[in-house]
């Protein structure tokens, strides 16, 4: 079982427990101070950090929207924190310098990506605090929420499979469950034992015949899919180095001989967890 205070999720005591904002389109949270370091997760635009120190220039930081901690560079973070009021609902969308198509790219964002609309439009164009101009239909209000997980994950297909990633230019299984589920308004841990740990509850049976359906989760020991019907599961594996979609049974038998046999499904409400603040999250922070 996962602790709450697992070290994934825990920073050390004392710091500048700053508040910062991710002002990139992404950075990358890395095991080491160092650029080619093991990159271990993602903080997309516009999500908030808590900067505990620096070293370098990077700084050590927890992702308040997961709380896992790893080293951003700093060149990506500023501050103050500003409150957000729309999220990016398309897989990509690009910040534009000017309010036009022709006009020259500042960055791209993904899925979930976090904007401040200054409140002004121009044309197609939403003008967005610390980015640049954004289209208006590659954006959402923050509590306008995707109906169907297994819907937003099959998005990605055939997006390269990415350790740590949490981006549409590439993702790992965890990172597909966690945006897939984030666009419908919930929340789930960063790696596949906090999702098992913490994600619903478990299905009993979940290997009888027609037990599973679609938006279920299944486990092995460090992996996690999405069912998009009782029998087709999609996951970013290393296997097909992409987000695919496959016969549950195919996926299993392959499998077997690396990481045996699945550890088990779970299911979650949709229409209970969707815009709440799960228990896990509510533990005081770390």
């Amino acid at each position: 079982m996962v602790a709450h205070n697992d070290p994934r999720l825990t920073l050390p005591q004392g710091g500048d427990r700053t508040r910062m904002q991710v002002t990139a389109g992404v950075v990358a949270l890395r095991k080491a101070p160092q650029p080619d370091a093991e990159m271990v997760s993602q903080a997309l635009g516009g999500e908030t950090v808590i900067l505990h120190r620096e070293e370098g220039e990077f700084g050590f930081v927890q992702n308040e929207t997961d709380r896992y901690c790893g080293w951003a560079l700093m060149a990506a973070l500023s501050a103050p924190v500003l409150a957000p009021t729309h999220r990016v609902s398309a897989v990509r969308t690009y910040v534009y310098a000017q309010p036009s198509v022709k006009s020259a790219p500042i960055y791209m964002l993904s899925l979930g990506a976090h904007l401040v609309s200054e409140g002004i439009q121009d044309g197609n164009y939403i003008k967005c605090d610390r980015a640049g101009w954004v289209f208006h239909k590659h954006m959402a209000p923050l509590d306008q929420y995707e109906p169907d997980p297994a819907d937003v994950a099959a998005r990605f297909e055939h997006t390269p499979y990415l350790w740590g990633g949490r981006e549409s230019l590439g993702l790992d299984c965890s990172g597909l469950m966690q945006q897939a589920f984030g666009a419908c308004g919930i929340i789930l841990g960063r790696d596949s034992d906090m999702q098992a740990a913490w994600s619903g509850h478990a299905i009993a049976d979940w290997d009888g015949a027609g037990a599973l359906r679609r938006n279920d989760l299944v486990f092995w020991k460090g992996h996690v899919g999405i069912m998009l019907d009782a029998d087709t599961l999609l996951h970013s594996n290393g296997f097909h180095m992409r987000v695919a979609a496959e016969p549950l049974s195919q996926a299993i038998e392959r499998i077997a001989p690396l990481y045996g046999a699945p550890t088990g499904a779970r299911r979650l409400d949709l229409d209970k967890a969707r815009g709440g603040v799960p228990d896990w999250l509510t533990q005081p922070a770390l």
